[in-house]
């Protein structure tokens, strides 16, 4: 009986389906975010200064850090507002925002960073 493969070789004597492999994790290299949310970000700021997180650490307004429904705490977060370009990464400390429609409060650095700060809430991008 025989067997017949289906998979032709390409020039380079690589079956279709290995290729395409190593194409995907090229790319996974190139992009090291995988997972991205649009959405209304605010910031949040001295009214927390020194109160405990949701982690359990200090809020300090003055860090890079965030809060986050869903996202495990630790995770390091590109946050780009969309009417400029600018961008800041951020760490999730903490859960919120507790604001309908809103997918994460920054910290008044990570605000201020990315010009946030003025307007206090605006379209953002979120990568992880």
């Amino acid at each position: 009986m025989f067997m017949l493969n289906c998979a032709s070789l390409n020039w380079y004597g690589y079956s279709d389906n290995r290729q395409r492999e190593e194409e995907k994790q090229d790319n996974k290299q190139d992009n090291k975010y995988s997972n991205r949310e649009e959405g209304i970000a605010s910031w949040y700021g001295k009214d927390f200064q020194g109160k405990r997180t949701a982690s359990g650490e200090t809020f300090d307004m003055n860090k890079l850090t965030a809060a986050h429904k869903k996202l495990p705490f630790g995770t390091m977060v590109k946050v780009t507002l969309i009417k400029n370009g600018k961008t800041v990464t951020v760490r999730i400390n903490d859960r919120g925002p507790y604001v309908e429609g809103r997918i994460i409060d920054l910290s008044y650095e990570a605000a201020k960073q990315i010009g946030l700060d003025r307007s206090g809430v605006g379209k953002v991008r979120i990568e992880w």
